[in-house]
């Protein structure tokens, strides 16, 4: 079966859709005949996105993910006007880098909140319908941040860390239902989180931004910069039929930096 006619018609939300790797990740998925809900905090931008997508049916709730009643509010939406979900995608996050001592507790709050609460919040907002369904994906977009360690981003280093704990562990929860729950982990990656750090290292040491990204291309086997069609096309696949077997897994598309 192709994978059209296999996400023909699922509903399948997306979280921190508004741009880069989570609109990326919508428009393959609606490609793929997904019908699509898109979370965010930017509604004319969610808008904007939902109107271009292929397909029909599409539309978006206003949330934030770290919120609890934000989230419940958001998904109770997104189901009554789009039915049971079959497809989640944890993509909402936010990268902030400081030196671990001058990490406050509240910047330390902020990164788990939006990374891994936010994770679990939608998580478990979107499970019970797969558990009915007896199928479902959960896809995780977590970070080469949560395979090793880089400097100056502590906070948001643990935070990723866990969303790749949360991953196993809810995997084999749901394994023998039909769910499968695996995470995704790109690195650098061509997006607005990327753009801000190359220009705040430009600002902080008046390099060139072209030396800038040269040193975030530097950690990776093919001094390349990721680009958010391979990050989204690596979540299609585990949406499809032929990942059934794939699950608590946490894969990595970064050239080889991790193996």
């Amino acid at each position: 079966m192709p994978e059209s006619a296999f996400l023909e018609n699922r509903h399948a939300l997306v979280t921190g859709a508004a741009r880069g790797i989570g609109a990326e990740i919508a428009r393959t998925l609606a490609a793929a005949g997904a019908r699509l809900t898109l979370l965010g905090r930017q509604r004319e931008t969610l808008q904007r996105l939902a109107g271009e997508l292929p397909g029909s049916g599409h539309g978006i709730v206003v949330a934030d993910v770290a919120d609890e009643q934000s989230v419940a509010a958001a998904f109770t939406e997104a189901r009554t006007a789009r039915g049971p979900l079959a497809i989640l995608i944890n993509n909402a996050g936010q990268a902030e880098s400081a030196p671990f001592l001058k990490t406050s507790a509240e910047l330390w709050q902020r990164m788990l909140g939006v990374n891994l609460t936010g994770s679990f919040l939608c998580a478990q907002a979107a499970l019970p319908d797969m558990l009915q369904a007896g199928w479902g994906r959960i896809v995780n977009i977590a970070s080469t941040a949560g395979q090793k360690g880089y400097p100056y981003v502590s906070a948001y280093t643990a935070a990723k860390h866990g969303v790749v704990g949360l991953t196993r562990s809810l995997a084999l929860e749901v394994a023998k239902k039909g769910v499968t729950v695996n995470a995704v982990c790109p690195g650098y990656t061509d997006t607005d989180i990327l753009r801000a750090s190359v220009a705040n290292v430009v600002a902080k040491t008046g390099r060139s931004a072209q030396d800038a990204m040269a040193e975030f291309s530097a950690g990776n086997p093919q001094q390349r910069i990721v680009q958010p069609a391979e990050v989204a096309d690596a979540v299609r696949w585990l949406c499809g039929e032929g990942a059934a077997s794939i699950n608590g897994q946490s894969i990595s598309v970064s050239g080889g930096e991790v193996t």
